[in-house]
């Protein structure tokens, strides 16, 4: 759909459409504030579109107001999220829609946000706008599931990424994991970075592999830097390793047990990583419950789950991983292989974690399935 579509009604669905495939540019980029798209509409013909800007500002309707001018006055506004009610770093986007004499407000859904949570569709009623709720209201719903997982669970939604044989391998018993998938599929998981917050790794993962985690697509030099998180119970990540002498390029938040000495933390402190302390789940491991809770506190609303197999048991084992990113090559290494999870201790079929397929994709010689938790 291009600025100067005509033909549709300016309440016409295809609208909200071009709203969504907006709101999705924002993903990874906006937390803590959900990613929003806004089109605004006169006589079929796209006047205006915005989507929320990195950082989390300005926000979607804004920027949509901004491109339309004076011509929003008797239009309609097409909107991902309720229009925002309260003062933050800018003035309410409800206010802005009523200022700009916009005659209709298609929202996909309202803001769980409790300073909002209907108030900015009553604000519109309340100065003549007719309104028309829960347009597409569940494809709004999976495009912010990150956002309202922060709100209403008070933690991210979690999406493991592996990157396995058919039998569920991720390296030989000797640790050679590179690589598994071919260049393809490991560049479709680069992008999958793009649309989350944060990148997570377990301690064994960044003391095997050293890795830097940082961003390696073209063209996103400008965006956000997405934190990298490294869950460490023992704080046994050296001051030498890439992840902490790359954090000029990107934020490293490592999560640990409480009660390490100064003499651990320091080093890692002066290079600028952020030690989050949570509660002990046992000898070496932390409360990854506790942890989501703490990553929520900070603002985050989607976290990429990188590795390893004990990290990934620990947070399906206490039912945290919401989706399933799974990169599967057409390969074999069998039994002594390291698997991609470790062991979760069940004992019968019933017990098993289930998950829906929700798209399937090939990238070169190797599956991509994204799954949803089955709930």
């Amino acid at each position: 759909m291009t600025s100067d579509t005509v033909g549709a009604s300016d309440d016409a669905p295809e609208f909200m459409l071009l709203a969504l495939s907006l709101a999705r540019r924002g993903l990874g980029n906006v937390w803590p504030n959900p990613a929003v798209g806004c089109v605004i509409v006169k006589n079929g013909r796209v006047l205006g579109r915005g989507w929320t800007l990195p950082g989390g500002r300005p926000h979607a309707e804004t920027e949509a107001l901004k491109r339309a001018g004076t011509d929003a006055q008797g239009a309609t506004a097409h909107v991902t999220l309720e229009p925002c009610s309260h003062s933050g770093q800018t003035g309410p986007c409800a206010d802005a829609l009523i200022a700009a004499g916009v005659a209709c407000v298609v929202g996909a859904m309202e803001d769980p946000d409790p300073r909002v949570s209907g108030a900015g569709y009553e604000r519109l009623e309340a100065a003549g706008i007719r309104v028309i709720r829960d347009r597409m209201k569940e494809t709004a719903e999976e495009v912010n599931a990150g956002f309202l997982s922060r709100i209403r669970r008070v933690r991210p939604l979690f999406t493991l990424k592996t990157a396995t044989t058919l039998d569920g391998r991720i390296a030989t018993g000797a640790g050679d994991s590179q690589w598994i998938t071919g260049e393809e599929a490991r560049a479709a998981g680069q992008l999958l970075r793009l649309q989350h917050d944060a990148i997570m790794v377990g301690s064994n993962t960044a003391l095997d592999d050293d890795p830097t985690l940082t961003m390696r697509v073209p063209g996103v030099a400008s965006e956000p830097k997405r934190p990298r998180i490294v869950v460490d119970g023992r704080l046994r990540l050296s001051p030498a390793s890439k992840l902490v002498l790359s954090i000029g390029d990107a934020p490293l938040w490592i999560v640990t047990q409480k009660g390490h000495a100064t003499s651990m933390r320091e080093p890692l402190e002066a290079a600028g990583a952020v030690i989050i302390e949570v509660p002990a789940a046992d000898v070496s491991g932390v409360d990854i419950a506790a942890a989501a809770r703490e990553l929520a506190e900070r603002g985050l609303t989607r976290v990429l789950v990188e590795g390893g197999g004990q990290l990934a048991a620990s947070l399906l084992k206490a039912e945290l991983i919401d989706r399933i990113a799974w990169f599967r090559a057409p390969t074999i290494l069998g039994g002594d292989g390291l698997p991609s999870i470790a062991a979760l201790g069940l004992q019968t079929v019933s017990q098993l974690f289930e998950y829906n397929r929700q798209s399937s994709q090939v990238w070169g010689r190797d599956t991509f399935e994204l799954l949803t938790r089955k709930r």
